[in-house]
């Protein structure tokens, strides 16, 4: 049997310390696609991401990475199937682009072993793809955002997994360099098949960018689908606790947030009925 997600969550639980902030957590990532997970701060949004990616333990419940338990892996097979950016990142201090990327190839070394032509040659194709061969010996505390960002992207691809996890990729970038990135991202997964998972706060390029959404609030899954069924007036509202109005934009044909307005919690929510926009 072909299996069709490359996570999958069962009755995920997931705390720091008494403070239970993931409950019961079941969700499927599908195979191939983008996927944005949006949800209001402190919702669990990076936790689940987290706890996903093996940095943190869940309390209770199972991840399932390409159908194998995750727990039965040792770190290593993890990190040659996924990779995993934090938000904001930070690199030490005067290390170079060809050195940042090419701890990609950790996961594939033994000990004390000196990179092999192979990992040479991964390493110039993950800068080349990334249109960072120019910058591989100048340090990454010299570059600007958007092109800190497009470095981790290419340690990531160093790596050759077929999952890539980011929480915030656009965090602290512009509006151009928040495109560059997201479209790097879209080019390898619609180029080279890569199953992109990120976390995203601006919902309108999660609409733009992703094909699948899932909305989370309080720990919980809201909705899940495609950007035209999580993209409604309803689903923002129970998620974010907002009015908003959304059309489909006429360059991209994706639905967009023009405007919204918050719900005072004195007020009583009008009843709509279900599948209403």
């Amino acid at each position: 049997m072909i299996n069709l997600n490359s996570i999958t969550t069962k009755n995920l639980a997931v705390a720091y310390e008494d403070n239970l902030v993931v409950n019961g957590l079941n969700m499927q990532i599908p195979q191939g696609k983008i996927t944005a997970i949006i949800g209001p701060n402190g919702c669990g949004k990076s936790t689940v991401l987290k706890t996903v990616g093996r940095i943190l333990k869940p309390k209770n419940g199972m991840v399932y990475l390409n159908g194998d338990d995750i727990r039965r892996l040792t770190t290593k097979e993890v990190a040659q199937k996924m990779a995993i950016l934090p938000q904001s990142p930070q690199a030490p201090a005067g290390l170079t682009v060809g050195e940042l990327v090419a701890y990609g190839r950790f996961p594939y070394q033994r000990g004390l072993d000196k990179l092999k032509p192979e990992d040479k040659e991964i390493i110039a194709w993950a800068l080349e793809v990334t249109k960072l061969t120019e910058l591989e010996n100048t340090a990454v505390d010299n570059l600007s955002g958007g092109q800190r960002q497009r470095v981790w992207i290419a340690m990531a691809l160093a790596q050759q997994t077929d999952l890539i996890l980011l929480d915030e990729p656009t965090t602290y970038l512009d509006l151009s360099y928040q495109l560059e990135v997201l479209e790097l991202l879209y080019r390898l997964n619609r180029e080279q098949g890569r199953t992109i998972v990120m976390v995203l706060h601006d919902l309108n390029l999660a609409a733009r960018f992703a094909d699948y959404m899932v909305a989370i609030r309080c720990g919980n899954i809201i909705c899940h689908g495609a950007p035209e069924e999580i993209m409604t007036t309803k689903v923002l509202r129970e998620t974010f606790r907002i009015d908003a109005k959304i059309i489909t934009e006429p360059r991209t044909g994706r639905p967009t947030c023009i405007s919204y307005d918050l719900i005072k919690e004195n007020e009583p929510r009008p009843y709509m009925k279900e599948g209403a926009k």
